[in-house]
């Protein structure tokens, strides 16, 4: 079976920035001898992303639209444009201007060659030039929330942003699992509950955001706490079965 890729792009009132990510994903994969799909997901958007949206998927058929009504939610919405797919490579990238598509090469390299999942990193090559622009409290927050991770992951695979939002990875490494649909932190899930046996971290610099507004707030970090708690769980009874 041939590679293809479902690239899932959620959006929430991105109308100023969806057009420049699809068209910079497309010069980048289109380099590429790979069949791809571009799934935008919109979470109900008011500032005319989805019109945005239609106008490109009418000039170039890999770009699907699908619209959640009365929900939202990035992991909610990554998962739910993997679905809709056949696709046995996934991935995903923020569609505000900061995972720089232009890595997207790269990424598909690493898996190509052998890798599980491949992820673009904030930190393998060190932190303050990947993250320069962010404010000192942003840069704590970042990192404390980075630091509590590393008991829930497994030795053999343990990474240095296992926050990423931006990775390609095997559908075959999360076959039977039930994701959690709530919150933000997609990958840290993946990373410690699915078969996973080698990552690569690609390194590059979080660019800050376009335009629109971000989406973080106190809903997102309870969210994350709650998958903190799940994954706690879930860690402790392997420990306890080996």
């Amino acid at each position: 079976m041939d590679d293809k890729l479902a690239l899932v792009v959620p959006t929430l009132n991105e109308a100023k920035n969806i057009g420049t990510v699809l068209r910079r994903v497309r010069d980048n994969l289109d380099s590429l001898r790979l069949d791809y799909e571009l799934l935008v997901v919109d979470d109900d958007s008011a500032d005319g992303t989805t019109q945005v949206v239609e106008r490109l998927s009418a000039e170039d058929g890999r770009i699907r639209l699908l619209s959640r009504k009365g929900t939202k939610g990035l992991a909610g919405a990554v998962i739910f444009g993997w679905a809709h797919s056949d696709a046995n490579l996934l991935g995903v990238i923020d569609a505000d201007l900061q995972h720089p598509p232009e890595l997207l090469p790269a990424l598909l390299h690493a898996v190509g060659e052998g890798k599980d999942i491949a992820i673009a990193s904030r930190y393998v090559n060190g932190e303050p030039e990947s993250t320069s622009g962010w404010n000192p409290l942003r840069r704590l927050i970042s990192m404390m929330s980075t630091w509590i991770t590393m008991p829930l992951q497994r030795r053999e695979i343990r990474v240095r942003d296992p926050l990423s939002g931006f990775f390609v990875f095997r559908r075959q490494c999360i076959e039977g699992l039930e994701l959690q649909r709530q919150g933000f932190k997609l990958l840290l899930e993946i990373l410690v509950r699915g078969n996973i046996r080698s990552v690569a971290e690609v390194p590059y610099q979080f660019g800050l955001r376009h335009a629109g507004d971000s989406k973080a707030g106190l809903r997102v970090g309870l969210d994350y706490l709650h998958l903190l708690g799940r994954l706690s769980r879930h860690a402790f009874s392997k420990t306890g079965q080996a």
